[in-house]
């Protein structure tokens, strides 16, 4: 905890507090209010001349540097646990931007499969009350996975109450799951990225945002199935056909002002609320390192913002440290974990 300045030391000091966490303490000149001074804890998020703005828990506040009486650099704060109502709405958003074909409601939770195709569209999302003894709504799990030729899989929070209840019953992480069983869902605001120069990347020519009636799955990810179940799957989950935004930026390989060729990198986006939503992002081997997964996020960002997102998530299991890294480096941060679970044995 650093040492308090006052007076005319606290105003000197503020600018080499900015991007800090204080307490700033500072005179109140109004007659309605009894108390005089009065505390802004939070970051310094500007400084200039005449104020100073602390970024608190309730907002900004703006503070006129003649009232600045003391501050004080003070520990970062915690990182305080999202409500589970939060990561409800969180969780549900996801769900509803890669919908499954099969996707019926048990109570709140959502039972899904579609052919195989991602372990997000074939399991069932547990949050919330499934209207029915847990054990009951497990059996149920069992029965709609069975009847669609998938493994009986439940996707939950980590460590929420709905976690706690499916383990009791027995229900274990579901290690064999390719993707990974333990998954980061990180957050970030729609603004924080800056635009990238495409012309600046080695070999590619443009990167453009196709619609789902302009688009094919086979340009980018052929089916690894030779079924027409999984390929029509896939295709639905995809291209999302109930939602009203969805669009696929496609990075093309070439020159700069040659005309498109093959993708060499691309990102799936769906606007769901006030969210969006991004998955698939995947670039070619040979064009990583280029700064072509950014400039891809930055294309997302731009084509969100334009439809009114305010925040972006993603899910990405834990054991990708590269893909983790590069989203904690466009300013993304963790909001909740969720793992994969599988009955016992019989």
């Amino acid at each position: 905890m650093g040492r308090a300045l006052s007076g005319a030391g606290a105003v000197r000091a503020l600018p080499g507090l900015l991007g800090r966490r204080v307490s700033l303490r500072h005179r109140i000149d109004d007659p309605g209010t009894p108390a005089t001074l009065t505390d802004a804890v939070g970051e310094i998020t500007e400084v200039d001349p005449g104020s100073v703005v602390v970024d608190t828990r309730s907002g900004p506040v703006r503070v006129a540097t003649e009232a600045v009486v003391a501050v004080r650099e003070i520990p970062p704060a915690r990182p305080r646990r999202p409500s589970w109502a939060a990561v409800t709405r969180l969780e549900t958003i996801c769900a509803d931007g890669w919908p499954a074909p099969a996707d019926r409601p048990l109570g709140q939770w959502r039972l899904r499969a579609a052919g195989g195709f991602t372990g997000r569209a074939n399991s069932c999302l547990a949050v919330g009350d499934p209207g029915r003894p847990v054990a009951d709504a497990l059996s149920k799990v069992r029965s709609f996975a069975a009847a669609h030729g998938v493994p009986a899989r439940v996707q939950v929070p980590e460590g929420s109450p709905w976690h706690s209840s499916i383990g009791e019953s027995g229900w274990h992480p579901d290690e064999h799951h390719g993707a990974g069983w333990r998954v980061e869902v990180l957050v970030s605001g729609i603004t924080k990225l800056a635009l990238s120069d495409i012309h600046r990347i080695p070999g590619v020519s443009k990167i453009t945002v196709e619609d789902r009636s302009r688009w094919s799955v086979a340009a980018v990810e052929a089916p690894r199935e030779s079924s027409k179940a999984f390929a029509q799957a896939q295709e639905y989950v995809l291209t999302a056909p109930e939602l009203p935004e969805v669009g696929f930026a496609l990075a093309h390989g070439g020159q700069p002002g040659d005309p498109p060729a093959g993708p060499v990198g691309y990102v799936r986006l769906a606007v769901v609320d006030d969210h969006l939503y991004v998955t698939r992002l995947g670039v070619a081997e040979q064009y990583r390192r280029r700064g072509l997964a950014t400039a891809l996020m930055t294309t997302a960002h731009a084509w969100g913002h334009e439809r009114g997102a305010r925040w972006c998530v993603l899910q990405v299991a834990d054991h990708n440290t590269a893909a983790l890294a590069l989203y904690r480096r466009l300013g993304f941060t963790a909001h909740h974990r969720y793992v994969y679970l599988r009955p016992p044995p019989g």
